[in-house]
């Protein structure tokens, strides 16, 4: 599928206060409900806003903005602009796209705008490796639909609390990042995700802070912290070790004491999760990855310890 580029995403937006009639899909029935389906623009902040709180996620608008810079997709609104379902995909052009913004208040499950919208963004993709991150209640829409479970993802999160610093690995120690890291910030990350994602690392990394692991003068692992939802979220967090892992994320569980952090974890070690549930962050929920085509992601060596999002990977 195209991407709008943010041009043409702001000119849609100058057009008309929702909708203009470029980013509509024809008409469709879903059950008894008559529905347009746009194609979501900046103009629709407001209804994925309302959508996520319908489902009691924490996003703010501007982590919503963050998503439709990055992704494409689709909302579906019924007859008289009510926002029934979304779907957005991110990595467009790249290895593996991402599906997420899968959006269905809980009333309206049944009803059929999810499993549209899904297989929407899955035709407009074929043959690419796709994966996501399935709630409870979308699970079986996506193993339907085909998608293979392969992990799961603990969200962490609380009030942080006072925490020991974690012992040092052997020759590792970690700094802020500069920008002469970046070139191996990629390096790490493509072994990582299991694929390139240009688009959204360089809007991370232009939007964050960081700090990297160092050893033997080499970057062996990285984390970016950002403002989200409640507080703020570590994410991605890369790592060759699950002791590197949490020295990279020591520098922001203890600079936030006493406010809200956290970090969604694919990882099963005891020690990292146990450091996180000593600063009060404890496993708050649990979603399950899932992937059509290629498992691309290591679970040994440089791998993903947290995630930029559950609808980024």
């Amino acid at each position: 599928m195209r991407r709008k580029t943010q041009e043409t995403r702001h000119a849609a937006d100058e057009d008309h206060e929702g909708r203009s009639s470029s980013e509509e899909r024809p008409d469709l029935r879903i059950d008894s409900y008559d529905a347009r389906v746009l194609e979501i623009s900046y103009a629709h902040i407001e209804l994925l806003h309302e959508l996520t709180i319908g489902v009691f996620w924490p996003h703010r608008r501007d982590d919503l903005r963050f998503f439709v810079d990055l992704g494409c997709g689709y909302v579906a609104v019924d007859a008289i602009g009510r926002p029934m379902a979304s779907a957005m995909a991110f990595g467009d052009g790249e290895e593996v796209n991402f599906l997420g913004m899968m959006v269905t208040p809980p009333r309206l499950q049944s009803h059929g705008a999810g499993r549209w919208l899904l297989r929407r963004l899955m035709e407009e993709r074929p043959g690419v490796d796709m994966r996501l991150s399935a709630t409870r209640s979308g699970y079986r829409l996506y193993e339907s639909a085909g998608f293979i479970p392969v992990d799961v993802i603990r969200q962490h999160q609380g009030i942080v609390t006072r925490v020991e610093a974690p012992c040092a690995a052997e020759g590792v120690t970690v700094r802020k990042m500069r920008t002469e890291d970046h070139s191996a910030v990629r390096a790490l990350d493509l072994v990582a995700f299991g694929a390139g994602r240009q688009r959204t690392l360089e809007y991370l990394l232009a939007m964050t802070e960081g700090v990297v692991a160092v050893r033997d003068n080499e970057p062996c692992g990285y984390a970016l912290c950002r403002r989200f939802g409640r507080g703020e979220v570590i994410g991605p967090l890369v790592a060759d070790d699950e002791q590197v892992a949490m020295m990279l994320a020591a520098p922001f569980v203890q600079r936030a004491e006493g406010r809200f952090l956290r970090i969604d974890t694919p990882d099963r070690g005891e020690r990292f999760g146990g450091f996180l549930a000593a600063a009060g962050m404890g496993v708050f929920d649990t979603v399950t990855e899932m992937y059509i085509g290629n498992d691309r992601r290591p679970r040994e060596g440089v791998r993903i310890f947290g995630l930029a999002a559950q609808s980024l990977g």
